[in-house]
């Protein structure tokens, strides 16, 4: 089993950046795909940013170029979600998972962990 649990979430304004973190614990993540899923109010959860346990990265069009997923080299059992330039549109829970690597990457939900979620609010 993996726990993921998410951090860094708040309230900023439009232009403004936040670094989520996702800290797994029970089994070392390395060997897993991780990805950042986000849903907002009244919609579907929503594929964000995915990272392939060999380092391989894909991005939803609408986050492309200013959100980052990376691993801490120091602690490969964190996952980060760098994000820039926020807009309001980005409102929302932002969650993360895990994947066995031996599936391989993906966009979809097809994930086998989840954590509960950070909330990020972007103001105008």
């Amino acid at each position: 089993q993996v726990q993921l649990v998410e951090s860094g979430g708040g309230l900023v304004q439009a232009g403004d950046s936040l670094r989520l973190s996702c800290a797994a614990s029970g089994r070392t993540i390395s060997l897993y795909n991780m990805g950042w899923f986000r849903q907002a109010p009244g919609k579907e959860r929503e594929f964000v940013a995915a990272r392939g346990w060999s380092g391989s990265t894909y991005y939803a069009d609408s986050v492309k170029g200013r959100f980052t997923i990376s691993r801490d080299n120091a602690n490969t059992n964190t996952v980060y979600l760098q994000m820039n330039s926020l807009k309001p549109e980005d409102t929302a829970v932002y969650s993360c998972a895990a994947r066995s690597g031996l599936k391989g990457p993906t966009t979809s939900n097809d994930y086998d962990y989840w954590g509960q979620g950070t909330q990020v609010t972007v103001s105008s």
